[in-house]
C-alpha cells in the first residue's frame, strides 16, 4: 500500500522539528508529496508561513518551489501522515550525559495521534540502541500498536553541516536503515526521491546509529591530537601550523588544525558513545581523553591570554566572534561563549562583536553588530570566529588594534600573513 503511494505521490509526509536538519529535509521532500512540517515554536511555524528562516539557510523562492509543504506545530497532522522523520536535537545536560528529553517527548506525541501502518524515521543523533529500545517501548504504549505489526521504524542519521552551501541533504550520500528488509526497501525507495548521490542500506538500525556517533567522534578525536600538538608547540615556541604544512607533505597525512570545538554534534556525539559504552561494561579511554583534552581548551587559552595582558596591565578587551562555527549563527554549546565570559567573571571589560548574530547578550553585555558600534582602538582583540564577513573586512578589525597592543588569532585564520603584524603582538594557537 506505501509503496503504491510512494510511487502515486499520494505519500503524506510529516517532518518533527524545523531546525538546521529538519527544514532542508522538509521543502525537500514538500516538492514531491504533502508535506508537514511541525515545530513546537509557534513563532517560528509564524515566520515560515512567510518565507522567512530564522537560520538564514533559505529564500522565499525556496519555499516557493516547495509547494506541497505545510507548516504547523500541531501533531494532529501526524494522524494524515504514512511517514514520520524526526529531525529534533538531542544534547547533553550539565553532567555531560546524553539528554533525551525532548526526543522522548517528541516520540510520546507522535504515538498519541500515530495511524496504523505507519513507519517512523529518526534522523537525530543516537546512541546505539535508543530507537528500538527506548523510542520503540514508548510508542507501543502509548498508541496500543505492535512494533512491526500497526508500525514499523527506521533510522537515516542526519549530516548536516550548517550553512555549507556545497555538502547540502541532497548533494551528500545518506546512509538508511530499517526494522526488517521490505521497510528498508521502501525508506531506500522513498530517499531515493530527494537524494542525488548514493542511498547505503545498511544492516541494522543499530549499525546506523553507531555510524552517525563515531563520524563526529572521529574528528574530535583528530582534531584533540591536533589541540595536544599546539600546546606542546606553545611550549616549543614554534608554530603550529607551520608544523601541520610541514606534516602534510606526507602523502598520507590528515590535515586537521586546533580550536575550540563546540556545537551540537563534535562536541556532543562523543558522550553518546561514550555512555553507550560504559552502560556495556567497558570505559572508552581514547574517546574520553580525547573529549577531556578538547574541553579542556577554554581554560587553556583563557589562561595564556590572561597571563599575556596583565603584564600590561590590559583591561580592555574586542571578542569577534561568538558562534560554534564560521559564518553560521548557530550558539549551541559554543566554547567561544564559555571562553568569554570566564574574561566576564574575572572581571575584564569586554566587548563583543559578530556581525551574524541578532539581539543576544553575554552575561550583560551585548553583542554589538555593526563596526560603528565598536571603540577607536583596543588594547586586546580575540579573533575567535573568523566568519567571512570579518575576514573580507580584515583591514578595519587590523586598525582597531592599539600600537603594541594584542591580536589573539584563535583559529590562525592570518598566520601567514603575520608580517602584517609588525606594530602589534600576534598571537595564534
Amino acid at each position: 500500500m506505501l509503496f503504491k503511494k510512494l510511487i502515486s505521490k499520494k505519500l503524506k509526509i510529516s517532518i518533527v522539528g524545523l531546525g538546521y536538519v529538519g527544514l532542508p529535509l522538509a521543502l525537500l521532500f514538500g516538492r514531491k508529496f504533502c508535506t508537514y512540517g511541525i515545530d513546537k515554536s509557534s513563532n517560528k511555524i509564524k515566520n515560515l508561513k512567510k518565507f522567512n528562516d530564522q537560520n538564514n539557510q533559505f529564500k522565499k523562492k525556496n519555499f516557493i518551489n516547495s509547494k506541497y509543504i505545510n507548516f504547523t506545530s500541531s501533531y494532529e497532522f501526524i494522524k494524515k501522515s504514512d511517514v514520520i522523520i524526526v529531525c529534533l536535537p538531542t544534547p547533553i545536560n550539565k553532567q555531560k550525559k546524553p539528554d533525551l528529553s525532548i526526543i522522548k517527548k517528541a516520540t510520546l506525541e507522535i504515538a498519541k495521534n500515530l495511524k496504523n501502518n505507519s513507519i517512523i524515521i529518526y534522523e537525530s543523533t543516537v546512541y546505539p540502541g535508543v530507537v528500538e529500545d527506548i523510542c520503540k517501548p514508548i510508542i507501543e504504549k502509548v498508541s496500543g500498536y505492535k512494533w512491526k505489526k500497526n508500525f514499523y521504524l527506521g533510522y537515516s542519521p542526519e549530516r548536516v553541516n550548517p550553512n555549507d552551501k556545497l555538502h547540502t541533504i541532497e548533494k551528500i550520500d545518506k546512509i538508511v536503515s530499517a526494522d526488517s528488509p521490505l521497510i528498508l526497501n521502501f525508506i531506500y525507495q522513498l530517499y531515493k526521491k530527494i537524494i542525488k548521490r548514493k542511498v547505503i542500506k545498511v544492516s541494522s538500525i543499530k549499525v546506523a546509529e553507531t555510524a552517525k556517533v563515531i563520524e563526529n567522534t572521529q574528528r574530535d578525536i583528530n582534531i584533540a591530537l591536533i589541540n595536544e600538538l599546539s600546546i606542546i608547540c606553545q611550549k616549543l615556541n614554534i608554530s603550529t601550523q607551520e608544523v601541520i604544512d610541514a606534516a602534510s607533505t606526507k602523502w598520507n597525512f590528515m590535515k586537521f588544525y586546533p580550536g575550540l570545538v563546540g556545537g551540537h554534534c563534535i562536541g556532543v556525539d562523543p558522550y553518546y558513545l561514550k555512555e553507550k559504552s560504559i552502560d556495556l561494561g567497558y570505559f572508552p579511554k581514547v574517546i574520553s581523553c580525547g573529549r577531556e583534552l578538547n574541553d579542556s581548551m577554554v581554560k587553556f587559552l583563557y589562561n595564556i591570554i590572561k597571563k599575556k595582558i596583565v603584564k600590561k596591565n590590559i583591561k580592555k578587551i574586542l571578542f569577534v566572534g561568538i558562534t560554534f562555527k564560521e559564518d553560521c549563527n548557530d550558539i549551541r554549546n559554543s566554547k567561544n561563549i564559555e571562553l568569554i565570559k570566564n574574561f566576564i567573571n574575572s572581571k575584564f571589560s569586554i566587548d563583543i562583536f559578530d556581525p551574524v548574530i541578532k539581539n543576544y547578550k553575554i552575561g550583560n553585555v551585548k553583542v554589538k553588530t555593526q563596526k560603528n558600534q565598536l571603540l577607536n582602538k583596543y588594547s586586546c582583540i580575540v579573533l575567535l570566529v573568523p566568519h567571512k564577513v570579518i575576514v573580507k573586512n580584515s583591514k578595519f578589525l587590523f586598525s582597531k588594534v592599539s600600537k603594541d597592543g594584542y591580536f589573539f588569532d584563535v583559529k590562525s585564520k592570518f598566520v601567514k600573513n603575520k608580517n602584517r603584524f609588525n606594530k602589534i603582538n600576534y598571537w595564534s594557537l
